[in-house]
């Protein structure tokens, strides 16, 4: 079984559509989104419609629980809520049901697919340190949680007996006495420095040996950008994607 797993695509057509292509090359099973499909981006219709065609698991990001209007956006920045607003408009109903069958998590046997936290997982937790990590590992049932939210590639490791091991996302191979909180990266909107999209494959053997392998794929940032201009989303929305932050 081989996974291909996207996150934080935010309405980036160009980022979606070029990593869509290179795991067409990984020969995987199936993909799966953990969230964040709209938001920020010009193209939150195309890049909804491709997940919805392309992806199997569909989880429900934040950006699309504010839309939903589950909850206000008294936490996003000044930008984050001009674009909300700007996304809110160009959707229609069509889009708004695609949306609202997202589900908040899922179990694939001893996987777990969220958003943001296993540690309540509609509140949106950040897992950036150690308190954050130690209470995602309270509440992880499974052995492998794979999540998104922060933008950055990231991977909190539990091993008997020894503290939490912080690193940063890079390709590896699990064994079964260790836990692992791994952050699958942006499609649309890295913020680790590297302005390539990111994404994760999982693939498991005909043996049971276990591959996580980070994807970096360039795109067409600069089209990306003009099409937001044109719309006349926020310039930091716009800049950041130049520099991956």
């Amino acid at each position: 079984m081989k996974l291909a797993l996207i996150s934080d695509v935010h309405g980036n057509l160009e980022a979606l559509t070029a990593v869509l292509q290179d795991i067409d090359k990984q020969k995987v099973d199936k993909i799966h989104c953990l969230g964040d499909v709209i938001g920020y981006g010009s193209d939150p219709t195309a890049c909804l419609e491709l997940v919805s065609k392309n992806c199997d698991i569909k989880l429900m990001g934040n950006h699309e629980y504010v839309i939903l209007g589950l909850e206000p956006p008294d936490s996003y920045t000044h930008a984050a809520r001009v674009s909300a607003v700007w996304t809110q408009d160009h959707l229609t109903d069509k889009e708004l049901s695609l949306m609202a069958d997202f589900e908040i998590d899922r179990y694939i046997d001893d996987l777990y697919l969220v958003h943001a936290s296993p540690f309540e997982p509609d509140r949106w937790h950040y897992v950036l340190g150690p308190d954050e990590a130690t209470a995602a590992f309270e509440r992880l049932q499974g052995r492998l949680c794979f999540h998104g939210h922060s933008h950055i590639p990231l991977i909190f490791s539990e091993m008997p007996n020894q503290p939490l091991r912080r690193r940063v996302g890079h390709s590896f191979l699990p064994n079964s006495e260790t836990r692992h909180l791994i952050n699958i990266g942006s499609v649309g909107q890295p913020r680790d420095n590297d302005p390539r999209a990111c994404y994760v494959t999982f693939d498991i053997n005909e043996e049971g040996e276990e591959e996580v392998t980070y994807h970096r794929v360039e795109y067409d940032i600069e089209t990306a950008q003009s099409k937001m201009a044109q719309a006349r989303l926020p310039d930091i929305l716009i800049d950041r994607l130049t520099v991956g932050r």
